[in-house]
């Protein structure tokens, strides 16, 4: 249901370092649903797992598109929106590194 993970990579930096870890919340989600504004993790086809920031919830909860902090970041941009069924997990905490 919870797990840990190690941030790689700077797509939602400085927000999120790489180094730093985050506590997933696998389906179903104890902390509600997604909305924008969450972070979440995911297995995007063709790509590695990911790490991103929902800008918009589509078609009932179904899509989402997602966004990373920096400019050239890999995200919804370039794929197209994410389907819940790749979706890994909701960030609920995130550990800071110093």
């Amino acid at each position: 249901m919870f797990r840990l993970l190690k941030i790689r990579g700077h797509s939602l930096f400085p927000g999120f370092r790489e180094g730093d870890f985050v506590v997933i919340a696998r389906f179903p989600f104890p902390a509600g649903k997604i909305r924008a504004g969450d972070v979440i993790v995911f297995d995007q086809p063709g790509y590695q797992r990911m790490i991103k920031r929902v800008q918009n919830v589509l078609d009932d909860g179904r899509v989402f598109e997602v966004r990373g902090t920096q400019i050239d970041s890999t995200d919804s941009r370039n794929f197209g929106p994410v389907s819940k069924r790749h979706i890994t997990g909701k960030v609920i905490w995130h550990i800071r590194q110093k």
